[in-house]
């Protein structure tokens, strides 16, 4: 061990917020953890921790400490990382954090085919809606993000773009499912729908789409959950505005079919594959963004091919440096 136990406590109290909590966590016992509070508040000279009725709340010194600790844990797995791989070659551990979206769409056949082809990693995913997807990234929790509408942020560097359009979803008896191509948004938007929820970044891209248009739109449900907007397309219920990424397993399987929108005007929906600014990516994490990668690029052009996205949309990148 290249550093006190110390650290890890911090980490744990930081995240659970009290110290009985972490003791349960890290299996040792709550005079312990709070005695190394107590230990590391004197090397520094602050307090790093205000304690409340109900807990613990981080100080900003505090905010410092933590920061600087989570990425020496970091430090410490990559090396660990790499001193495994010198004995069993491609070993480690991936966290990734995503949207519910995503996580429920192309990506466990993704993982699957990596995990069947690299048995010697392990794969953390974790959801969070796109608001969130950001932070633990930042924070360090995970090594690297995929969500929609990510904006540039200072300490986050851009792996791969990639442009995802809007387009309408429906039942395959539906009329509009016998079209040929792209269909017209004011075709779509005289159907019963359920879309998704205000203030969500699809919903924003949608708003933007419906925006010229001169009739108003009431759907009949908005919600946050795209799996209720899917099951409901499927009963037959409405049509409703996803990008093919959503539905891409339900379109492979016949439940349901993705038609892009013949209007010029509707914004794509950017996805962004990303990391911290300054924490090189570990062998382990190396390895499955660039499968990830070209999954995507290879999945994205299937859908060009099948004509649910208009070519050269597409737009794998690589940004070097934080944003």
């Amino acid at each position: 061990m290249l550093h006190s136990r110390k650290l890890y406590y911090i980490d744990e109290i930081a995240r659970c917020g009290s110290i009985r909590k972490a003791a349960n966590r890290l299996n040792v016992a709550s005079s312990a953890v709070n005695r190394q509070i107590l230990a590391l508040e004197e090397e520094l000279g602050a307090p790093i921790f205000e304690r409340l009725p109900r807990g613990l709340r981080l100080t900003a010194a505090g905010e410092l400490c933590v920061e600087h600790i989570r990425e020496v844990l970091k430090g410490y797995e990559r090396l660990e990382a790499r001193i495994r791989s010198l004995k069993t070659p491609q070993a480690g551990r991936v966290s990734l954090v995503t949207t519910v979206g995503l996580a429920a769409g192309p990506l466990p056949d993704i993982i699957a085919r990596f995990l069947e082809a690299h048995p010697r990693i392990k794969v953390h995913v974790r959801n969070d809606s796109g608001t969130t997807t950001l932070n633990p990234v930042l924070t360090g929790e995970v090594d690297i993000g995929l969500g929609f509408n990510i904006v540039a942020t200072p300490g986050i560097r851009t792996l791969a773009n990639f442009d995802i359009p809007v387009g309408a979803v429906m039942p395959p008896g539906h009329h509009l499912a016998q079209a040929v191509g792209p269909v017209d948004l004011v075709d779509v938007v005289q159907e019963k729908l359920v879309l998704a929820e205000p203030g969500t970044s699809l919903r924003n891209v949608i708003n933007l789409a419906l925006a010229p248009l001169p009739l108003p739109i009431e759907p009949l449900l908005e919600t946050n959950a795209s799996e209720l907007l899917k099951q409901l397309v499927k009963c037959g219920s409405a049509l409703t505005l996803l990008n093919p990424l959503d539905v891409v397993a339900e379109c492979r399987r016949g439940e349901l079919v993705f038609r892009p929108l013949s209007e010029p005007h509707v914004r794509h929906q950017p996805m962004k594959l990303f990391a911290r600014a300054r924490a090189p990516l570990d062998a382990a994490t190396s390895l499955f963004v660039e499968y990830l990668m070209q999954e995507i690029v290879a999945l994205v052009e299937d859908l060009q091919g099948k004509g649910f996205l208009p070519l050269t949309r597409i737009n794998p990148d690589r940004v070097q440096d934080g944003e």
